[in-house]
Protein backbone atom coordinates (compact mmCIF):
# COMPACT_ATOMS: atom_id res chain seq x y z
CA UNK A 1 0.00 0.00 0.00
CA UNK A 2 1.39 3.28 -0.73
CA UNK A 3 2.37 5.13 2.36
CA UNK A 4 1.25 8.80 2.93
CA UNK A 5 1.59 11.04 5.71
CA UNK A 6 -0.98 12.13 8.20
CA UNK A 7 -1.83 15.91 8.51
CA UNK A 8 -2.86 16.92 12.44
CA UNK A 9 -3.10 20.22 11.92
CA UNK A 10 -6.14 20.64 14.03
CA UNK A 11 -4.55 18.69 17.38
CA UNK A 12 -4.83 15.05 18.40
CA UNK A 13 -7.47 15.88 20.93
CA UNK A 14 -9.90 17.78 18.58
CA UNK A 15 -12.89 15.96 18.00
CA UNK A 16 -16.74 16.65 16.62
CA UNK A 17 -17.91 14.21 19.31
CA UNK A 18 -19.73 10.95 19.25
CA UNK A 19 -23.54 11.57 18.25
CA UNK A 20 -26.12 12.02 21.20
CA UNK A 21 -23.76 11.87 24.07
CA UNK A 22 -25.59 13.40 27.31
CA UNK A 23 -24.25 14.98 30.19
CA UNK A 24 -25.00 13.48 33.36
CA UNK A 25 -25.89 15.56 36.27
CA UNK A 26 -23.82 15.49 39.80
CA UNK A 27 -24.10 12.25 41.80
CA UNK A 28 -26.80 12.69 44.36
CA UNK A 29 -25.58 14.12 47.59
CA UNK A 30 -23.39 16.88 48.79
CA UNK A 31 -19.87 17.49 49.41
CA UNK A 32 -17.89 16.75 52.54
CA UNK A 33 -16.34 19.65 54.22
CA UNK A 34 -13.25 20.34 52.49
CA UNK A 35 -15.05 19.58 49.22
CA UNK A 36 -16.43 22.93 49.04
CA UNK A 37 -13.30 25.12 49.52
CA UNK A 38 -12.70 24.51 45.89
CA UNK A 39 -15.73 26.87 45.21
CA UNK A 40 -14.35 29.76 47.33
CA UNK A 41 -11.70 31.00 44.97
CA UNK A 42 -13.65 31.05 41.71
CA UNK A 43 -14.46 33.15 39.53
CA UNK A 44 -16.73 31.19 36.63
CA UNK A 45 -18.94 34.18 36.13
CA UNK A 46 -20.55 36.87 38.13
CA UNK A 47 -23.21 34.39 39.52
CA UNK A 48 -20.14 32.87 41.51
CA UNK A 49 -18.90 36.06 43.14
CA UNK A 50 -20.36 35.60 46.43
CA UNK A 51 -17.77 33.59 47.98
CA UNK A 52 -19.49 33.98 51.45
CA UNK A 53 -22.79 32.59 49.60
CA UNK A 54 -21.49 29.64 47.79
CA UNK A 55 -19.40 28.49 51.67
CA UNK A 56 -22.57 29.03 53.79
CA UNK A 57 -24.89 27.14 51.20
CA UNK A 58 -22.33 23.97 50.92
CA UNK A 59 -22.21 23.93 54.59
CA UNK A 60 -25.58 23.66 54.90
CA UNK A 61 -25.83 20.88 51.85
CA UNK A 62 -23.39 19.00 53.75
CA UNK A 63 -25.01 19.53 57.74
CA UNK A 64 -28.57 18.36 55.89
CA UNK A 65 -26.74 15.24 54.70
CA UNK A 66 -24.68 14.33 58.29
CA UNK A 67 -28.13 14.34 59.75
CA UNK A 68 -30.40 12.99 57.83
CA UNK A 69 -28.92 11.36 54.20
CA UNK A 70 -29.99 7.40 55.15
CA UNK A 71 -27.39 5.79 52.70
CA UNK A 72 -23.10 5.25 52.91
CA UNK A 73 -21.46 7.63 50.39
CA UNK A 74 -17.66 7.74 49.09
CA UNK A 75 -15.99 11.05 49.59
CA UNK A 76 -14.65 10.10 46.02
CA UNK A 77 -18.16 9.87 44.37
CA UNK A 78 -18.88 13.16 45.55
CA UNK A 79 -16.26 14.36 44.46
CA UNK A 80 -16.84 13.57 40.93
CA UNK A 81 -20.43 14.66 41.28
CA UNK A 82 -19.76 18.35 42.41
CA UNK A 83 -17.24 18.10 38.86
CA UNK A 84 -20.09 16.68 36.90
CA UNK A 85 -22.11 19.16 38.30
CA UNK A 86 -20.36 22.05 37.44
CA UNK A 87 -20.12 21.36 34.09
CA UNK A 88 -23.75 19.98 33.82
CA UNK A 89 -24.11 23.43 35.20
CA UNK A 90 -23.22 24.79 31.56
CA UNK A 91 -26.34 23.74 30.03
CA UNK A 92 -24.33 22.08 26.75
CA UNK A 93 -24.91 18.29 26.84
CA UNK A 94 -21.83 18.05 24.71
CA UNK A 95 -19.80 19.60 27.92
CA UNK A 96 -19.04 16.69 30.84
CA UNK A 97 -16.26 15.73 33.21
CA UNK A 98 -14.37 12.49 33.11
CA UNK A 99 -13.41 10.38 35.91
CA UNK A 100 -9.79 8.96 36.17
CA UNK A 101 -11.09 5.28 34.84
CA UNK A 102 -13.39 7.19 32.70
CA UNK A 103 -11.25 8.80 30.35
CA UNK A 104 -8.99 5.66 30.67
CA UNK A 105 -11.94 4.07 29.31
CA UNK A 106 -12.95 6.67 26.68
CA UNK A 107 -9.18 6.76 25.07
CA UNK A 108 -8.59 3.13 24.78
CA UNK A 109 -11.96 2.89 22.71
CA UNK A 110 -11.12 5.61 20.92
CA UNK A 111 -7.92 3.91 20.24
CA UNK A 112 -10.13 0.85 18.30
CA UNK A 113 -9.56 -1.45 20.52
CA UNK A 114 -11.20 -2.56 23.58
CA UNK A 115 -12.41 -5.63 26.12
CA UNK A 116 -16.54 -5.40 25.82
CA UNK A 117 -19.63 -6.75 24.35
CA UNK A 118 -19.17 -5.50 20.87
CA UNK A 119 -21.83 -3.21 19.84
CA UNK A 120 -22.43 0.11 18.57
CA UNK A 121 -24.66 2.60 20.61
CA UNK A 122 -26.22 5.91 20.08
CA UNK A 123 -28.56 8.25 22.40
CA UNK A 124 -31.37 10.55 21.80
CA UNK A 125 -30.45 13.76 23.96
CA UNK A 126 -33.93 14.21 24.58
CA UNK A 127 -35.02 11.66 25.68
CA UNK A 128 -32.06 10.00 27.08
CA UNK A 129 -33.04 6.54 25.66
CA UNK A 130 -30.07 4.50 24.40
CA UNK A 131 -30.33 2.26 21.19
CA UNK A 132 -28.29 -0.33 19.57
CA UNK A 133 -27.18 1.10 16.25
CA UNK A 134 -25.60 -1.66 15.27
CA UNK A 135 -24.02 -5.40 16.59
CA UNK A 136 -20.40 -6.80 15.30
CA UNK A 137 -20.02 -9.47 13.48
CA UNK A 138 -18.95 -12.72 15.56
CA UNK A 139 -18.78 -10.51 18.69
CA UNK A 140 -20.12 -11.57 22.32
CA UNK A 141 -23.15 -8.45 21.61
CA UNK A 142 -24.40 -11.13 18.03
CA UNK A 143 -23.60 -14.05 20.15
CA UNK A 144 -26.43 -13.86 23.02
CA UNK A 145 -28.68 -11.93 20.59
CA UNK A 146 -28.44 -8.61 20.70
CA UNK A 147 -30.31 -6.59 18.22
CA UNK A 148 -29.63 -3.30 16.18
CA UNK A 149 -32.73 -1.06 17.63
CA UNK A 150 -32.71 -2.93 20.99
CA UNK A 151 -33.28 -0.31 23.53
CA UNK A 152 -30.88 -0.67 26.61
CA UNK A 153 -32.37 -0.71 29.69
CA UNK A 154 -30.49 -1.79 32.24
CA UNK A 155 -26.75 -2.48 32.97
CA UNK A 156 -25.66 -4.56 36.08
CA UNK A 157 -28.98 -4.09 37.25
CA UNK A 158 -29.64 -0.06 36.36
CA UNK A 159 -31.91 1.47 34.39
CA UNK A 160 -29.62 3.79 32.39
CA UNK A 161 -31.61 6.18 30.59
CA UNK A 162 -30.44 9.38 30.63
CA UNK A 163 -27.49 8.72 31.78
CA UNK A 164 -23.98 9.61 30.02
CA UNK A 165 -23.53 7.75 27.21
CA UNK A 166 -19.83 7.22 27.75
CA UNK A 167 -20.52 6.09 31.45
CA UNK A 168 -22.65 3.52 30.17
CA UNK A 169 -19.98 2.25 27.67
CA UNK A 170 -17.42 2.51 30.76
CA UNK A 171 -19.68 -0.22 32.74
CA UNK A 172 -20.02 -2.05 29.21
CA UNK A 173 -16.79 -3.13 29.15
CA UNK A 174 -14.38 -4.79 31.55
CA UNK A 175 -11.74 -7.04 32.14
CA UNK A 176 -11.83 -9.84 29.42
CA UNK A 177 -13.55 -12.58 30.35
CA UNK A 178 -15.74 -11.19 33.10
CA UNK A 179 -19.56 -11.16 32.48
CA UNK A 180 -22.15 -8.01 32.42
CA UNK A 181 -25.78 -8.28 33.35
CA UNK A 182 -27.86 -6.35 30.59
CA UNK A 183 -31.36 -5.95 29.58
CA UNK A 184 -33.05 -3.95 26.38
CA UNK A 185 -36.65 -3.66 25.23
CA UNK A 186 -37.30 -5.27 22.13
CA UNK A 187 -41.02 -3.74 21.37
CA UNK A 188 -42.69 -4.30 24.82
CA UNK A 189 -40.60 -7.43 25.76
CA UNK A 190 -37.95 -6.42 28.43
CA UNK A 191 -35.29 -9.00 27.43
CA UNK A 192 -32.55 -10.04 30.23
CA UNK A 193 -28.82 -10.85 28.49
CA UNK A 194 -25.72 -11.93 30.11
CA UNK A 195 -22.40 -11.00 27.91
CA UNK A 196 -19.13 -12.12 28.17
CA UNK A 197 -16.54 -9.51 27.29
CA UNK A 198 -13.70 -10.33 25.33
CA UNK A 199 -11.21 -8.21 23.49
CA UNK A 200 -12.78 -5.98 21.01
CA UNK A 201 -11.53 -4.52 17.63
CA UNK A 202 -13.64 -1.70 16.60
CA UNK A 203 -14.39 -2.36 12.49
CA UNK A 204 -14.93 0.97 11.87
CA UNK A 205 -14.93 0.47 7.54
CA UNK A 206 -16.56 -1.76 5.90
CA UNK A 207 -15.50 -2.03 2.07
CA UNK A 208 -16.52 -4.48 -0.80
CA UNK A 209 -17.07 -4.61 -4.84
CA UNK A 210 -20.67 -3.78 -5.44
CA UNK A 211 -20.47 -4.37 -9.45
CA UNK A 212 -17.36 -4.68 -11.40
CA UNK A 213 -16.70 -0.81 -11.26
CA UNK A 214 -18.46 0.32 -7.86
CA UNK A 215 -17.02 0.00 -4.60
CA UNK A 216 -18.50 0.41 -1.32
CA UNK A 217 -16.92 1.50 1.92
CA UNK A 218 -18.74 2.06 4.94
CA UNK A 219 -17.69 4.09 7.55
CA UNK A 220 -18.69 3.59 11.30
CA UNK A 221 -17.40 6.45 13.09
CA UNK A 222 -14.31 8.00 13.07
CA UNK A 223 -11.05 7.16 15.47
CA UNK A 224 -7.56 6.77 15.74
CA UNK A 225 -7.52 3.93 13.15
CA UNK A 226 -10.06 5.05 10.96
CA UNK A 227 -8.09 6.47 8.25
CA UNK A 228 -5.61 3.86 7.77
CA UNK A 229 -8.19 1.40 7.49
CA UNK A 230 -9.89 3.58 4.72
CA UNK A 231 -6.85 3.93 2.72
CA UNK A 232 -6.08 0.18 2.75
CA UNK A 233 -9.44 -0.24 1.84
CA UNK A 234 -9.67 2.36 -1.14
CA UNK A 235 -6.37 0.83 -2.15
CA UNK A 236 -7.59 -2.50 -2.17
CA UNK A 237 -10.77 -1.62 -4.20
CA UNK A 238 -8.67 0.22 -7.13
CA UNK A 239 -6.76 -3.11 -7.15
CA UNK A 240 -10.07 -4.56 -7.93
CA UNK A 241 -10.77 -2.46 -10.88
CA UNK A 242 -12.72 -0.13 -9.03
CA UNK A 243 -13.97 3.38 -10.68
CA UNK A 244 -16.59 4.95 -8.65
CA UNK A 245 -17.10 4.65 -4.80
CA UNK A 246 -20.08 4.56 -2.92
CA UNK A 247 -19.40 5.88 1.07
CA UNK A 248 -21.48 5.11 3.52
CA UNK A 249 -21.79 7.16 6.70
CA UNK A 250 -25.71 6.13 7.69
CA UNK A 251 -25.71 6.15 11.71
CA UNK A 252 -22.09 7.41 11.98
CA UNK A 253 -22.34 9.83 14.80
CA UNK A 254 -18.31 11.27 14.18
CA UNK A 255 -15.52 11.17 16.14
CA UNK A 256 -12.20 12.92 15.47
CA UNK A 257 -11.57 15.85 13.27
CA UNK A 258 -8.21 14.98 11.96
CA UNK A 259 -8.73 11.73 11.29
CA UNK A 260 -12.08 12.71 8.42
CA UNK A 261 -9.36 15.22 7.08
CA UNK A 262 -7.23 12.98 6.14
CA UNK A 263 -9.46 10.85 4.46
CA UNK A 264 -11.14 13.95 2.81
CA UNK A 265 -7.83 14.90 1.50
CA UNK A 266 -7.71 12.07 -0.57
CA UNK A 267 -11.08 12.34 -2.08
CA UNK A 268 -11.13 16.56 -2.47
CA UNK A 269 -9.29 18.72 -5.19
CA UNK A 270 -6.93 20.98 -3.68
CA UNK A 271 -8.44 23.72 -1.82
CA UNK A 272 -10.46 24.19 2.13
CA UNK A 273 -12.23 20.91 3.97
CA UNK A 274 -13.35 23.18 6.66
CA UNK A 275 -12.86 25.99 9.22
CA UNK A 276 -12.95 26.32 12.41
CA UNK A 277 -13.86 29.60 14.74
CA UNK A 278 -14.00 29.54 18.36
CA UNK A 279 -15.22 32.24 20.77
CA UNK A 280 -13.09 34.90 20.27
CA UNK A 281 -13.39 34.84 16.47
CA UNK A 282 -9.88 32.96 15.46
CA UNK A 283 -10.28 31.11 12.55
CA UNK A 284 -8.27 27.24 11.89
CA UNK A 285 -8.64 26.39 8.78
CA UNK A 286 -7.90 22.70 7.03
CA UNK A 287 -7.03 22.40 3.68
CA UNK A 288 -6.55 19.66 1.35
CA UNK A 289 -3.36 19.56 -1.80
CA UNK A 290 -3.06 18.39 -5.01
CA UNK A 291 -1.16 15.04 -4.65
CA UNK A 292 -4.34 12.85 -4.04
CA UNK A 293 -7.77 13.42 -6.06
CA UNK A 294 -10.08 10.92 -6.53
CA UNK A 295 -11.15 11.21 -10.28
CA UNK A 296 -14.18 8.73 -10.41
CA UNK A 297 -17.99 9.62 -9.26
CA UNK A 298 -19.02 9.21 -5.58
CA UNK A 299 -22.23 8.67 -3.82
CA UNK A 300 -22.39 9.35 -0.28
CA UNK A 301 -25.22 7.77 2.18
CA UNK A 302 -26.44 9.76 5.19
CA UNK A 303 -29.44 9.75 7.52
CA UNK A 304 -30.31 11.27 10.69
CA UNK A 305 -27.86 9.45 12.57
CA UNK A 306 -25.04 10.82 10.44
CA UNK A 307 -23.74 13.65 12.79
CA UNK A 308 -20.53 15.76 13.40
CA UNK A 309 -17.07 14.28 11.55
CA UNK A 310 -19.88 12.87 9.35
CA UNK A 311 -21.57 16.09 8.18
CA UNK A 312 -17.91 17.97 7.97
CA UNK A 313 -17.28 15.22 5.11
CA UNK A 314 -20.49 15.23 3.59
CA UNK A 315 -20.58 19.13 3.69
CA UNK A 316 -17.15 18.79 1.87
CA UNK A 317 -17.99 16.13 -0.79
CA UNK A 318 -21.43 18.43 -1.40
CA UNK A 319 -19.90 21.82 -1.66
CA UNK A 320 -17.10 21.18 -3.78
CA UNK A 321 -19.87 19.10 -5.69
CA UNK A 322 -17.61 16.02 -6.56
CA UNK A 323 -20.40 13.80 -4.92
CA UNK A 324 -24.24 13.11 -4.84
CA UNK A 325 -25.27 12.91 -1.26
CA UNK A 326 -28.38 10.57 -1.17
CA UNK A 327 -30.39 9.58 1.59
CA UNK A 328 -32.18 11.41 4.50
CA UNK A 329 -31.14 14.81 6.72
CA UNK A 330 -28.60 14.90 8.74
CA UNK A 331 -28.30 15.24 12.33
CA UNK A 332 -27.02 18.81 12.73
CA UNK A 333 -24.27 19.32 14.86
CA UNK A 334 -21.92 22.13 13.90
CA UNK A 335 -19.72 22.21 17.04
CA UNK A 336 -16.21 21.39 18.05
CA UNK A 337 -15.56 19.43 21.60
CA UNK A 338 -11.61 19.46 22.60
CA UNK A 339 -10.51 17.08 25.42
CA UNK A 340 -8.50 18.80 27.89
CA UNK A 341 -6.40 16.12 30.44
CA UNK A 342 -6.10 16.95 34.37
CA UNK A 343 -3.33 16.44 36.50
CA UNK A 344 -4.83 14.06 38.49
CA UNK A 345 -6.12 11.68 35.45
CA UNK A 346 -9.45 12.77 34.74
CA UNK A 347 -10.28 15.05 31.90
CA UNK A 348 -12.86 17.31 30.85
CA UNK A 349 -14.61 17.62 27.23
CA UNK A 350 -15.55 21.08 26.40
CA UNK A 351 -17.66 22.98 23.29
CA UNK A 352 -15.03 25.10 21.62
CA UNK A 353 -15.76 26.29 18.73
CA UNK A 354 -18.29 26.35 15.75
CA UNK A 355 -17.10 24.92 12.66
CA UNK A 356 -18.06 25.42 8.77
CA UNK A 357 -18.09 24.01 5.73
CA UNK A 358 -16.18 25.29 2.53
CA UNK A 359 -18.70 27.27 1.56
CA UNK A 360 -19.31 28.71 5.11
CA UNK A 361 -22.11 27.16 5.87
CA UNK A 362 -22.86 26.03 10.18
CA UNK A 363 -25.43 23.36 9.69
CA UNK A 364 -25.69 23.26 14.05
CA UNK A 365 -29.34 22.07 14.68
CA UNK A 366 -30.17 22.08 10.64
CA UNK A 367 -28.21 19.58 9.09
CA UNK A 368 -27.36 19.04 5.87
CA UNK A 369 -29.89 18.19 3.27
CA UNK A 370 -29.39 15.11 0.72
CA UNK A 371 -28.63 16.09 -3.29
CA UNK A 372 -31.79 13.23 -3.05
CA UNK A 373 -33.73 12.35 -0.39
CA UNK A 374 -34.63 9.35 0.17
CA UNK A 375 -36.20 7.18 3.32
CA UNK A 376 -34.66 3.94 3.66
CA UNK A 377 -37.57 1.02 2.81
CA UNK A 378 -37.61 -1.33 6.13
CA UNK A 379 -39.91 -3.32 4.55
CA UNK A 380 -37.41 -4.46 2.14
CA UNK A 381 -34.86 -7.00 2.11
CA UNK A 382 -33.10 -4.81 -0.41
CA UNK A 383 -31.09 -1.55 0.95
CA UNK A 384 -33.05 0.74 -1.47
CA UNK A 385 -30.95 3.45 -0.57
CA UNK A 386 -27.73 1.80 -1.28
CA UNK A 387 -29.36 0.31 -4.28
CA UNK A 388 -30.13 4.22 -5.53
CA UNK A 389 -26.35 4.65 -5.20
CA UNK A 390 -25.41 2.50 -7.54
CA UNK A 391 -28.32 3.75 -10.15
CA UNK A 392 -26.72 6.93 -10.15
CA UNK A 393 -23.64 5.74 -10.40
CA UNK A 394 -24.30 3.87 -13.22
CA UNK A 395 -25.86 6.77 -14.98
Amino acid sequence: MEERPKRHSFGKGLLCGILLCVVAMGVGGCAAPYFYKMFTHTSLNKSLENEAEITEKMEELNDYINQYYLFDYTDENVESGIYKGMMAGLGDIYTCYYTPDEYASFMESSNGNYSGIGAMLSQDYSTGIITVVQVFEGSPAEEVGLQPDDILYKVKGEEVTGQDLSLVVTDLKGEEGTAVDISVMRGTEEIDLTVTRRKIEVPTVESRMLTDTIGYIGITEFDDVTDDQFLSALDELKEEGMQDLVIDLRNNGGGLVDVTCNILDELLPEGLIVYTEDKYGNRQEEYSDAEHYFDGKMAVLVNGNSASASEIFAGAIKDYGVGTLIGTQTFGKGIVQSLFPLSDGSAIKITVSRYYTPAGNNIHEVGIAPDIVLDKDTESADDNQLQKAIEVLSE
